[in-house]
């Protein structure tokens, strides 16, 4: 990759149709690539072998194609990493930097989805805290020790940069508004091959060369744990574009539920690329 380079990607999980917001975010970040003279990955985030469907994979790249979008090199896959993870995890562990978890299995899962907005992200009190790795059972997570992993980083390097319109900026990551806000995050859950949504995306960014992330404003506060993480493996940190989200009539963030606002529903009603641009105000 060149110096001043511009690489961005779209990063869906296909756990269902794309719709309106989905149509507004990988436009904008295609658009903003092809303006730098940079590129356009296309990565799935598909470690949730439950919910990932080959199905939605096709319709996704489908609809991304019909948009006029086209991406550069083949479709990332998570789901093909999962032993790069693993490693990753255990440098972690073998810092003392992780502890096994056998708190409620919903919570657990639910702490690893990709954050939706309205959901508050509850600070794990440390139940688990100080349990040796010796002691992970069957169906245990992994979650960071957030205070030590804070002790092994210099402060003044955590920090990023954001372009988006309601963030932009130079942002630091305290220390102790992380302890206070972020808490002990869950990165894995044995026995199910499931990795945080911000852990395999900080990886999978500086393994791609990504220099710029484009994302919705609802991932704006869980920048700070993918700094976090990024410093605590020596990664770059790309420069930030939290935009802000296509809400429906109500000013509900539109959701994979949201069947009415899909791009096939728009398709089959004979609507054009061009009126998507329109509808999402492109």
């Amino acid at each position: 990759m060149t110096a001043g380079a511009f690489v961005t990607r779209f990063a869906p999980s296909p756990t269902g149709p794309l719709h309106l917001g989905h149509a507004y975010s990988a436009i904008l970040a295609h658009d903003m690539a092809r303006a730098a003279g940079g590129q356009f990955l296309l990565r799935m985030e598909d470690t949730d072998l439950e919910r990932c469907k080959p199905v939605y994979e096709a319709a996704i790249a489908d609809d991304l194609a019909w948009l006029g979008l086209a991406w550069d090199g083949p479709i990332h896959h998570q789901s093909s990493k999962i032993p790069h993870y693993n490693q990753r995890l255990e440098a972690l562990s073998t810092k003392g930097l992780l502890y096994p978890c056998s708190c409620t299995r919903t919570d657990i899962r639910a702490a690893l989805a990709a954050p939706q907005e309205g959901v508050a992200h509850a600070v794990y009190p440390g139940t688990c805290r100080g349990r040796a790795m010796a002691s992970r059972l069957p169906g245990d997570a992994l979650r960071l020790d957030l205070a030590a992993a804070l002790g092994d980083l210099a402060p003044m390097g955590l920090q990023f940069a954001e372009t988006g319109p309601a963030h932009a900026g130079t942002h630091v990551v305290d220390p102790d508004v992380a302890r206070r806000l972020i808490g002990d995050v869950v990165l894995s859950r044995k026995g199910e091959d499931i990795v945080a949504y911000f852990l395999a995306s900080a990886f999978d960014d500086a393994d791609q060369g990504i220099t710029h992330v484009v994302r919705g404003d609802d991932l704006f506060d869980f920048t700070p744990i993918q700094v976090i993480l990024q410093r605590l493996f020596g990664l770059p940190t790309p420069i930030y574009h939290h935009h802000p989200l296509i809400r429906d009539d109500q000013g509900k963030r539109l959701a994979k539920r949201d069947d009415a606002r899909a791009l096939s529903k728009y398709r089959a009603e004979g609507a054009s690329p061009a009126d998507i641009r329109r509808m999402v105000g492109l």
